[in-house]
């Protein structure tokens, strides 16, 4: 069927008059009148008959005009849906992200993308920092953020760096240690509480000792999960080796305090990552301009 001509036929029977419809549809009277003698034609079923000095609908013509406006509007719905994703005003965003940006960060950057940009879809995946990667090159995910060591950054992933995440040594604020200039030797000889083993924080903490030719600390508690770590030393038993994101609020707010321990200042790298070479969608280029603008 001719999808035209059933328009055509659409906009003579919504607007009662084959003038009116030509001016819609930007051609001439005569070229409508043609082109719906043509459709009549190929369907086999007339649609208009004579009445007086004019035409009017078949009940046939009715009929398939009612069913045509269905089709109008969907037409228009999808014009519409394409013109949106054009425009980034709708779609998906896939992000995967390491433990750390994906609970401190991107619930924010989330949020105020949503405000302007209401019909965009998310789907945020947390992973470790090997899955979060192989996602990302394996279009899995449009954006991978990702906190942690530059040597941990794959050949085919273009980084960006946002900014730098400084780690902290944290105790109770009635800890003995809180607020205090301290060594290093005298720091690990307290009891750790920690995330569980290969979590990055505490491989942070191990690899400064040896660095520094210290005996690494005993871990007396070890949590998969960082609220579990902060909420231990707040009761009041041992330390922990955290990043500033995590801990920074309840510091300022007087829950948590930090130990400032002499000649160390580490950080870590927090980065959005994007497959090398790849042009961003719309959406993606302005997830991150978003996210930039908001550092």
């Amino acid at each position: 069927m001719n999808l035209h001509g059933l328009k055509l036929f659409y906009q003579v029977a919504s607007t009662g008059s084959f003038t009116k419809a030509a001016n819609l549809m930007c051609i001439s009277q005569p070229a409508v009148s043609s082109q719906i003698r043509k459709f009549e034609h190929e369907i086999g079923v007339p649609l208009f008959k004579q009445q007086g000095r004019g035409v009017v609908l078949t009940d046939f013509g009715e009929a398939l005009a009612e069913k045509a406006k269905n089709l109008v509007t969907l037409e228009e719905h999808i014009e519409s849906f394409i013109e949106d994703y054009r425009l980034a005003k709708a779609g998906t965003i896939q992000i995967v992200a390491t433990y750390l940006p994906a609970n401190f960060l991107i619930p924010k950057w989330a949020a105020t993308f949503k405000s302007a940009n209401e019909d965009v879809n998310f789907v945020i995946t947390t992973a470790n920092t090997k899955d979060a990667f192989e996602q990302l090159i394996h279009y899995k995910a449009d954006i991978a953020i990702y906190g942690g060591g530059v040597s941990e950054r794959p050949e085919e992933v273009t980084w960006e760096e946002l900014f730098e995440d400084e780690l902290w040594f944290v105790v109770s604020t009635a800890h003995p240690f809180a607020n205090k200039n301290i060594s290093l030797v005298e720091m690990v000889k307290e009891s750790f509480i920690m995330r569980e083993e290969g979590s990055s924080m505490r491989e942070h903490l191990f690899s400064l000792c040896q660095t520094h030719q210290v005996r690494s600390p005993k871990i007396s508690l070890q949590f998969s999960g960082i609220n579990e770590t902060i909420r231990s030393v707040m009761a009041g038993y041992g330390a922990s080796f955290i990043s500033s994101l995590a801990v920074r609020e309840y510091v300022d707010n007087g829950q948590l305090a930090r130990v400032y321990v002499q000649d160390i200042h580490i950080t870590h790298k927090i980065a959005i990552c994007t497959r090398k070479a790849e042009k961003h969608s719309l959406l993606v280029q302005k997830f991150i301009e978003i996210v930039k603008n908001s550092l």
